[in-house]
């Protein structure tokens, strides 16, 4: 029989928790020697790990190099990178999956026999644009990353459609789009509760302005109840929060639950609010995970009006979309919820699940990966 692939996966984080990064795991540990290099434990179905200090960052502390733009040296005092580097040192594979820009630099250096995949999960070039600091010595390194390194990949992916674009548009790199899909769930819509049970999940950031939805439920309309999870990323932040809604009625904060009980989690409620204001160009095209989720979780969505979610939302006719993104159009939008349209967003998001899943969208890592390694048998041939 002849050998699978080896195939790296590459990423500065942890893996076990990392949504994306897991489901390429589970995508390819069938059909290749799957090898991770990331934070954390073992994810299930590698044939090897090689796990990257949990304080290793994956960012830029070599700040008087990226001022001088000596981006070389930035780049290699990155300590995730000098970390993984030192793991992989006198490793040998056919290909390489790696996990957003900062993985690409090693990854192509790493000289896999077939090729490298980038597998992109925001625009990099343009993340924290609303940071002056950042668009002004942090913006040109990853621009510099993009221009050296991308031209050199095989083929490349990302998170959006309008994302895609961008990359293509500035580099002239080809992308193809694979959401952040949830995995199948084999369930059916639940009866729509009185009141109406909503749902947001959000890191604790600032700049996410989750106090919004604090301010949405000061003057709610009747009929509905809102649950946040929020995640302790900026603790002082999320003390803030919860003290500023602990009198108000219909408003609770509950404990984030694994990822793999999200879903479960999520059916017990009947909408879900994803509603991002566009302080970045990375925030204007969001797609993110717990859109998707909401669908296999067979629930309703009210969104902002974010092109990328608007797009997939009026396809399949998912829920209802704010004018903006200002406190009182959120409010409109559920005020206009009845039992019954909410009922019929959670039959279309029934139908939705299929192809909304992350069985679908994976052929988008799959394809071009098996393209990658036919390169195998064309050289044995």
């Amino acid at each position: 029989m002849p050998t699978r692939p080896r195939l790296l996966i590459i990423s500065i984080s942890r893996i076990v928790s990392d949504p994306r990064v897991l489901k390429q795991v589970r995508l390819f540990s069938a059909d290749y020697e799957v090898t991770t290099c990331g934070q954390g434990p073992a994810p299930d179905g590698v044939v090897a790990h090689l796990e990257i200090p949990s304080d290793a960052r994956g960012w830029v502390d070599d700040r008087v190099a990226l001022i001088t733009r000596q981006y070389t040296r930035a780049y290699e005092n990155i300590q995730g990178v000098a970390a993984a580097r030192h793991l992989l040192a006198g490793s040998r594979f056919d290909i390489v999956l790696a996990n957003d820009l900062v993985t690409l630099p090693l990854a192509l250096s790493l000289e896999p026999r077939l090729g490298v995949h980038a597998d992109l999960h925001e625009f990099a070039p343009r993340e924290k644009e609303d940071l002056l600091g950042w668009r002004l010595f942090v913006a040109p390194f990853l621009r510099w990353i993009c221009r050296r390194y991308l031209p050199r990949v095989a083929s490349a992916t990302t998170v959006a459609p309008g994302i895609a674009r961008a990359y293509e548009k500035d580099y002239g790199v080809p992308f193809g789009v694979v959401t952040n899909a949830a995995p199948y769930a084999d369930r059916e819509p639940q009866p729509v509760h009185s009141p109406i049970r909503m749902i947001h999940s959000a890191a604790g950031q600032r700049q996410r302005r989750l106090e919004n939805f604090i301010e949405l439920m000061r003057d709610a309309p009747p009929g509905v109840e809102l649950d946040l999870i929020v995640m302790p990323n900026e603790p002082d932040y999320v003390a803030e929060l919860k003290a500023a809604g602990a009198t108000i009625p219909r408003l609770r904060f509950i404990d984030p639950v694994p990822y793999a009980q999200l879903v479960e989690l999520v059916a017990g409620y009947d909408v879900s609010l994803n509603f991002l204001p566009p302080l970045s160009f990375n925030h204007r095209h969001a797609l993110p995970n717990k859109f998707f989720e909401a669908v296999q979780a067979r629930i309703g969505l009210v969104i902002g009006p974010s092109p990328e979610m608007v797009s997939i939302l009026e396809q399949y006719g998912l829920g209802a979309v704010a004018r903006d993104f200002e406190v009182d159009s959120l409010r409109d939008a559920i005020a206009s919820m009845t039992p019954e349209l909410v009922a019929q967003w959670k039959e279309a998001a029934h139908r939705a699940a299929r192809a909304l899943s992350a069985e679908e969208q994976n052929r988008g890592w799959a394809e071009p990966i098996a393209a990658i390694a036919a390169r195998r048998a064309e050289a044995a041939g």
